[in-house]
């Protein structure tokens, strides 16, 4: 027979429930958490992520003209030929530290360490999973300010109803039946392979848009016939990407809540649901191709992480400590004549 109060007898019960703590009734294989499925955000896999070694620099830009024009001329007999000009120019890129902070109630934490609780509700795993997604989800937002929206592009499109006498650059909205999402998509391909020497190769699509194009009726009936009664025929990103005849279609699914704090949630799509983003992209950093736009990252702790979390001790007798997440990062568009974007495309 022990002697005072025992671990898991009444009074350490007692004593614990006095301290906020619950008799543990959860259930420890399951728990509901809104956090985003870490595929939806795409930030850093539409446009090449190019590491820095500085916060802010420069990096070259050749002349387009100089090197499509043909320099080659007939050499004059006992003579030679004017030389070749060969430009360059420069642009320039800024890394800016954004932080969140998350606080832990070090002593609250212990009754949950004791008590044994499901993962889920562990405060510092489950914040360290709230930094993990603020961080992908401030890339997102930063992604559809500088790429995914109107006015970014000096290449841009704006769906129209049919009826509508086209003009300049309108093309008919693709919720409509009456447009022909393959043919404007040729050539706006057509357009980029000529004006940027290169052919797009990838098209990123507003979940709207996308919800348009799958159900799009010249879309299903150039699939219909290659299903079957266990596989019926359908379009998806894999089938768009064939029909379109790009690399890879990405669809933007993730969405945020719009709303202060405090205020009632207001969910929306980061990027805008109805738009389109047709571009050719290099799959990651190179010296000799050239791309739409550009992520640069920053380690600004030194530790080759653009993304980092850290810990501290909140202040002498607070009892607390916090966790914090940085990202260094620019968002660049670098090429105009490699992107076009559409507007209004439902």
């Amino acid at each position: 027979m022990g002697t005072g109060r025992e671990v898991g007898s009444a009074a350490e019960l007692e004593a614990r429930i006095a301290k906020g703590w619950k008799p543990n009734r959860y259930l420890t294989n399951m728990g509901m958490a809104f956090f985003a499925d870490a595929g939806d955000y795409v930030a850093t896999s539409i446009f090449p992520v190019c590491p820095v070694s500085f916060s802010t620099g420069y990096y070259y830009i050749y002349n387009k003209g100089d090197l499509a024009r043909d320099n080659v001329a007939r050499k004059p007999k006992f003579g030679k030929v004017a030389p070749a000009q060969m430009g360059h120019t420069d642009a320039s890129y800024h890394c800016v530290v954004d932080q969140v902070i998350v606080g832990i109630d070090q002593i609250g934490a212990v009754n949950y360490q004791r008590a044994g609780v499901p993962p889920a509700i562990d405060p510092r795993r489950a914040k360290n999973r709230f930094i993990t997604d603020q961080q992908l989800l401030h890339l997102d937002l930063v992604f559809a300010g500088n790429f995914f929206k109107s006015g970014v592009w000096g290449n841009e499109f704006e769906g129209v109803t049919s009826g509508t006498t086209l003009s300049g650059s309108q093309f008919i909205k693709f919720s409509d039946a009456n447009s022909d999402p393959v043919r404007f998509f040729d050539g706006r391909k057509r357009q980029i392979r000529l004006d940027g020497r290169r052919t797009p190769n990838r098209l990123v699509l507003g979940y709207d848009t996308y919800l348009a194009l799958k159900e799009h009726p010249d879309l299903l009936e150039r699939v219909k016939y290659t299903g079957s009664t266990a596989n019926p025929a359908q379009v998806n990103e894999k089938v768009l990407a064939e029909l379109f005849g790009v690399e890879e279609v990405k669809v933007l699914y993730a969405a945020y809540n719009a709303a202060e704090e405090g205020q009632e949630d207001d969910m929306q799509f980061i990027c805008e649901p109805d738009g389109a983003l047709l571009t050719y992209t290099t799959g990651s950093p190179a010296l000799d191709e050239p791309s739409a736009g550009y992520i640069f990252t920053w380690d600004m702790l030194g530790n080759g992480n653009f993304m980092a979390t850290d810990v501290f001790e909140g202040e002498g007798g607070t009892h607390s400590e916090f966790m914090e997440g940085l990202i260094a990062t620019d968002m660049e568009k670098t090429c105009d004549d490699l992107a076009c974007y559409m507007k209004k495309c439902v």
